[in-house]
Order: C-alpha cells, then structure tokens, then sequence
C-alpha cells in the first residue's frame, strides 16, 4: 500500500495549471452558495440567534460540512480561473503536517501562536492593522506605529500603499515589488519607534 502524501507546493502548482477551467463569477455566485445551501441541510446547520457555536455536536457538524465542501468545490485559483482538487486523504495528511504552536516574531515581543480548541481560556493571538486596505505613503508609518503601541496587540498585519514616491503601485511593475518593500521598511520602522523592534509582521 503506497504511503499516504500530503499536497506539496509543486503537486499544488501543477494541479492548479491543469485544473478545470471555471469562471470566477460562476465560482462566486453559483458553485459556492449552492454548495453551501446543500451542506446546510445534509448537515443540519442551525444556528438561531447564536452564531458561535457552543454546542459540541452542531461544532463537529460544522467540521464535516467544511471538510464536505472542500472535497465537493476544491480551491479556486483567481490568477489561473481554475480548481484544484484533493482526496479526504490528503486533506487530513495536510492537517497532520500543520504545526501545532509556531513562533511569532522575535526577541522580548515574540508570542507563541498555539493550537486552540473549542471554549478554551488561554487568550488568542491578537493582530492589529489596516489588513490590506490602502494607506497613504504620509500616514503609513504613524499608523502602524499606532497599532504597535497597543499592549492588547500581540502582531501587526501591513496595509497596502497605493503610491511609492509618488508613482501608482500598479499590479505585476516594478512598483508594485518597489511597494511591498516599502511596506515592510515603514512598518519596522513605526516598530522601531513603538518600542517593539521584534514584534511580527
């Protein structure tokens, strides 16, 4: 019996390349929901007023719908327009290979990110930022020195600068690259002047 794989990032690429072809609208508005409507009865999802599932059994309910729909959709690839597909098998091969507690950062501002479990008391990893949206090249730096002066901020999350000295970032140029380098230097530095020179990124 061959020994069971995980999907590694070249089995990925390639499956992504050959996957079929689908239109992103058709992904979005019909593949998805339609395959979520299904889920939804075949696993009895009801949630009523509360939308954090407390209870154990609807939770692991949830679980398998997850894993049903992932095995049913597959991935969608918005730069390609195609789907991957994966066995149960090598679904549940990934999950083993995830990491159960990972490093975040450095030095004295380095928090341990752990594997959580329903209705546990240890506090979460709080990450703190714009988280993608536009920022100006003026007020970059000052608002993630913000973010990163908030003791209850455990991790930053970068925004995204529509301009580098004045030129638009437009995606797959050279400014684009030039924008994202930028990104990460005003964020070290508002670290810097925050006091938490080692907090992750």
């Amino acid at each position: 019996m061959a020994a069971k794989r995980y999907i590694d990032v070249f089995k990925m690429y390639d499956r992504f390349f050959n996957g079929e072809r689908i239109d992103e609208s058709e992904w979005d508005y019909q593949i998805i929901p339609e395959t979520a409507k299904k889920m939804k009865g075949r696993y009895d999802i009801k949630f009523g007023t509360n939308i954090i599932p407390e209870d154990q059994d609807l939770a692991d309910r949830l679980f398998l719908a997850g894993v049903d729909m992932l095995l049913t959709c597959g991935i969608y690839n918005t730069e390609t327009g195609t789907r991957m597909t994966m066995t149960e098998d090598e679904l549940y091969e990934g999950l083993k290979m995830a990491p159960k507690r990972l490093k975040l950062g450095d030095g004295k501002d380095s928090v341990m990110c752990s594997e959580r479990r329903g209705n546990v008391m240890n506090k979460p990893i709080i990450e703190g930022g714009p988280t993608g949206a536009p920022v100006t090249e003026e007020l970059y730096t000052s608002i993630m020195e913000s973010y990163a002066r908030e003791p209850v901020v455990d991790t930053v999350v970068t925004g995204v600068l529509r301009t580098v000295k004045g030129f638009s970032a437009a995606k797959n140029t050279p400014w684009e690259i030039k924008a994202t380098l930028s990104e990460l230097s005003y964020t070290r530095e508002a670290l810097y002047h925050a006091g938490r020179p080692g907090m992750a990124i």
